[in-house]
């Protein structure tokens, strides 16, 4: 596998990022339109988590995470409008399930899709506001398994938001100014970045290894996922120790844009199972 990224997805990078810095802050659905239209839910898994990168990095309110990510490897095709799976067993969390056009359902008999509309789904409060997460009731026997695909995009969206974390950090110690210097000149704060930078590189290495062995159909993409999702939730709780430390009391306030992409990190590490669910997956 070449693990380099070639000249056209370092471009598909660059356009992503200027494009959602150019729409965020527009209406939801008119972002989600921008989305749409460009292709980027054709994208393969590869350049889809490079995609997902972009949109943990300014934690994306659209359904396109549960779209690309849940709906589409379940149900083997796009939906109309957009989607989201039940593949749990249970119906508890279910990304999006409260606005998806469709559902696809992982029962006994295979993959059912559902109108969204035809679905009793009920939105639960949790630590994003901005994620919409519900419960989905009465729609029979269900049984539980999760497409890899949707570990690594719950990953790659994690991986863009810690990076958000250690952008807003550097800038925040750069100028700040204690004892008559910058922040960033102390080696305990040096230190601390340096934490940060390495644990999202790694988390990133192994989201893109997982995205490389699900496009190969690598047989090793099931523990690849397992790994890149437990590498990416180890990833957010070290960003999110340091960074609110780094920024002090700042941190906590309802201001600043840090909260944000610290809700986003945690929800993507808690969804379909924490760091330490997919730890001992690898082992059982």
């Amino acid at each position: 596998m070449e693990f380099e990224l070639d000249e056209d997805q370092r471009l598909l990078r660059r356009t992503v990022r200027e494009t959602v810095a150019k729409v965020r802050g527009r209406p939801e659905d008119r972002q989600w339109d921008t989305y749409v239209r460009l292709g980027w839910l054709e994208a393969p898994p590869l350049e889809l988590a490079l995609i997902l990168e972009e949109l943990g990095h300014v934690a994306d309110p659209t359904p396109f995470l549960a779209t690309a990510t849940w709906f589409a490897p379940l149900a083997g095709r796009l939906p109309e409008g957009s989607g989201t799976a039940v593949f749990d067993g249970a119906g508890r969390f279910v990304l999006d399930a409260d606005r998806a056009d469709e559902v696809a359902l992982l029962t006994p008999d295979g993959v059912t899709v559902v109108r969204g509309a035809d679905l009793a789904a009920e939105r639960v409060p949790v630590l994003d506001p901005q994620l919409h997460v519900a419960h989905v009731e009465g729609r029979g026997e269900l049984v539980a398994g999760v497409p890899d695909l949707a570990l690594v995009g719950l990953a790659a969206t994690a991986v863009g938001a810690c990076r958000r974390i250690l952008d807003l950090a550097l800038a925040h110690v750069k100028q700040r100014v204690q004892f008559g210097r910058p922040l960033g000149s102390f080696q305990a704060v040096k230190h601390k970045a340096a934490d940060m930078h390495v644990a999202i590189e790694r988390a990133r290495a192994l989201t893109h290894f997982a995205a490389l062995t699900i496009a190969e159909d690598d047989p090793r993409r099931t523990d690849a996922a397992h790994m890149a999702k437990a590498a990416a939730g180890e990833c957010q709780r070290l960003v999110l120790r340091h960074g609110l430390q780094l920024f002090g009391a700042m941190g906590f306030t309802w201001e600043n844009e840090l909260q944000f992409v610290l809700k986003r990190a945690q929800a993507c590490d808690l969804l379909l199972g924490a760091a330490a669910v997919h730890r001992k997956a690898l082992v059982i």
